[in-house]
């Protein structure tokens, strides 16, 4: 288990470079409350959307692609803690969307961003 988190940590880590590389502005990570848990939420500068982040690290393929784990019910727990977030922090009329990103920690480190996982 410690290992899992520890790897886990790891590869949010690795995303938020990625992500700040990419002209993303981190703005909170870990973001958690009674609906669910958001790994990272940022802005994407260029395209001027919230992104709401999903992180999977994953150190082989035994249990799939890192994606697969964002199913129906991960997707529905991560909507009611954007819909939370947004209520809390007041933010309306701003273009929003849900990525994940996929980190290998295989022989190399390496990312696969996908933007839009869900409506």
């Amino acid at each position: 288990m410690y290992f899992r988190k520890e790897i886990g940590k790891w590869g949010e880590n690795i995303a938020c470079q990625y992500l700040q590389r990419k002209n993303y502005k981190i703005i909170e990570k870990n973001f958690s409350c009674q609906q669910g848990e958001i790994d990272l939420i940022a802005k994407d500068i260029n395209k001027k959307e919230l992104v709401f982040i999903e992180v999977k690290t994953r150190s082989n393929f035994k249990y799939g692609n890192p994606a697969d784990a964002v199913d129906i019910n991960k997707q529905k727990h991560m909507k009611q803690a954007i819909k939370y977030y947004l209520y809390k922090n007041r933010i309306e009329n701003i273009a929003i969307r849900v990525d994940v990103l996929e980190v290998y920690i295989i022989e190399d480190c390496k990312i696969n961003h996908i933007k839009q996982i869900f409506p």
